[in-house]
């Protein structure tokens, strides 16, 4: 049974994702929607939130809790990015291959990603004086390049 097939709930939910994504691309002045896909456009959506799930750890542990800024910044990541992969595998890029290697591949991704923008960029700007959540913004947009880029041509590809 592949992974949409096992409830019709969440096959009606992956395919009106799916269709909503596509929808709204086709829609996209200028041309864009020649050049732009919807699986970006569903990146876009999933990302945001999970980005969002990730702010609000890291104010929880960093901002109440008083939790190390490199700790609270590696378990709000570790969290959101696992919301991530399975929410892209099921609804955006509809993968059906196999988990073990995929998620192998990914875990690669993440962690190029997680020293070079998340610690790496975060952390530098922190160090300069921009305020933790602004400089994790930053470092966010750089990461949203790189992520969408590697899950769509490396972790999702075929």
């Amino acid at each position: 049974m592949r992974a949409d097939e096992s409830t019709p709930n969440r096959t009606g939910a992956v395919q009106r994702f799916h269709r909503f994504c596509e929808q709204v691309v086709a829609r996209l002045p200028l041309g864009l929607n020649s050049v732009v896909a919807p699986t970006f456009l569903g990146f876009c959506l999933i990302n945001s939130f999970t980005f969002g799930v990730d702010l609000v750890l890291l104010t929880a542990m960093h901002g109440w809790l008083g939790i190390a800024l490199p700790v609270a910044v590696t378990v709000a990541y570790a969290c959101a990015f696992a919301l991530s992969y399975v929410l892209n595998r099921i609804f955006n890029f509809r993968s059906h291959a196999p988990v073990g290697p995929q998620f192998g591949v990914y875990v690669v991704v993440v962690v190029v990603n997680y020293l070079a923008f998340i610690l790496g960029v975060s952390n530098l700007l922190a160090a300069v004086g921009v305020e933790y959540r602004i400089a994790r913004l930053l470092a966010g947009a750089c990461e949203a390049v790189y992520m969408y880029s590697a899950m769509r041509w490396v972790v999702f590809r075929g």
